[in-house]
């Protein structure tokens, strides 16, 4: 019996890692069209760029002392979900049992900036590639303060650079988190001397001797060394859409992480998954890991749904943003603590239930919510604010 893994990131990793833990000893080969080993993606836009290593997944040689054949550096470039088979770029075709998409995402491009000195931030080799340049540059232009344009500015900061980011909305991460709290972040960033201009956006950039030179849609202009685009990312459903495998925004699978191919299933950034009732598609690693657990339970021989809420965390200097669960509704979240002294809690609460929070340096608070999201509970929204009454004890009632 042979599984075929397509994907090179933590979700396939973490499903072949939880077969092998789930007793499956047929064949797991797991291709990648990058050259390393399935790694993490979050340390990216921080550690690596400021001089760390990229974190594998799982270490090299945990590989070949699990009997996981890696096929790195090779593409899958189709599949026939009839033959049950996948074609390589290289011309071998590999038969499976089952097929499991981890095929994740690649960043948005934006129009006449590409080339030289213009920065796109996914793979270890962006990393590298921006690290290197970064090294030598005095002057950053972010396009897009999302979670990695923010990652990257802070980074830059912390390498003595000068950093502008030009965000069209009126705060950063106002689409995920809404105004109030990408007014928090927006203030982070102004007091480590990051020029932030939202409301605005680069439309052309033009190449000098020594730089690059952005215009702005209000008439404005920014110098730099190199420009880092950050606005936004698409889920790589191309290899699932070509074999007929539903796709939208995103691959389409049930709450068991199965296609509407047989013996098809997707995980991980790719997948637009049922959850709860409605579908989602979650971009975060801690999603990623779990779905691959899941998915491997399934595979075998289990009837295990994917329901555990969804956790993220971002770096923002010393500053750890983090949120689980799912906000109804941004514009009308309950406050515990301060926005203005960057130590807070925004709950969503729909009669009398959370639905999840953001916070900002109150990890406690997560980790309850957390507990909490699955299990019989109601609270108020004045206790809720009350800081008197502890949310753990509120919570456990």
């Amino acid at each position: 019996m042979r599984y075929v893994l397509v994907g090179g990131g933590v979700a396939a990793a973490a499903t072949a890692a939880a077969l092998r833990r789930r007793g499956f000893d047929g064949e797991i080969v797991l291709v990648s069209d990058e050259p390393e080993a399935p790694y993490e993606r979050p340390p990216l836009s921080k550690d690596v760029l400021t001089g760390g290593d990229i974190v594998p997944a799982r270490k090299p040689e945990w590989y070949a002392g699990n009997g996981v054949e890696l096929r790195l550096s090779t593409r899958a470039t189709a599949v026939d979900v009839a033959a049950r088979s996948v074609r390589l770029a290289d011309g071998d075709d590999l038969r499976y049992d089952a097929l499991v998409l981890a095929t994740g995402m690649r960043p948005r491009g934006l129009p006449g900036f590409d080339g030289d000195r213009i920065h796109y931030l996914r793979t270890a080799a962006d990393a590298r590639a921006l690290r290197a340049e970064l090294t030598g540059a005095e002057r950053v232009v972010v396009l897009g303060a999302g979670f990695v344009g923010c990652e990257v500015a802070a980074s830059a900061i912390g390498l003595g650079k000068q950093v502008t980011i030009f965000e069209p909305e009126a705060t950063p991460l106002a689409r995920v988190l809404g105004v109030k709290i990408g007014a928090a972040v927006l203030d982070i960033h102004r007091a480590r001397g990051v020029e932030v201009r939202t409301g605005e956006y680069a439309v052309t950039c033009t190449r000098t001797g020594d730089g690059l030179v952005l215009d702005s849609n209000l008439g404005h202009r920014a110098e730099a060394d190199l420009v880092l685009v950050g606005v936004g990312a698409l889920p790589n459903v191309e290899l699932a859409d070509e074999a007929g495998i539903a796709t939208g925004n995103g691959i389409l699978v049930d709450e068991y992480g199965r296609t509407s191919a047989p013996d098809v299933w997707a995980l991980g950034d790719v997948a637009a998954q049922q959850h709860h009732g409605r579908r989602v598609r979650v971009e975060h690693h801690d999603n990623a890991l779990r779905q691959g657990q899941t998915i491997a339970a399934n595979l075998t021989g289990e009837e295990k749904p994917h329901t555990d809420p969804h956790w993220f965390w971002s770096d923002h200097y010393e500053h750890k943003l983090q949120s689980v669960g799912h906000a109804s509704d941004l514009d009308d979240l309950v406050l515990r603590g301060s926005v203005e002294e960057g130590s807070f809690s925004a709950f969503s609460l729909t009669d009398g239930r959370l639905d999840g929070v953001i916070s900002l340096g109150r990890p406690g608070d997560v980790l309850a919510v957390r507990r909490a999201l699955h299990t019989p509970h109601a609270v108020t929204v004045d206790e809720l604010r009350d800081e008197s009454l502890p949310l753990k004890q509120l919570l456990s009632r």
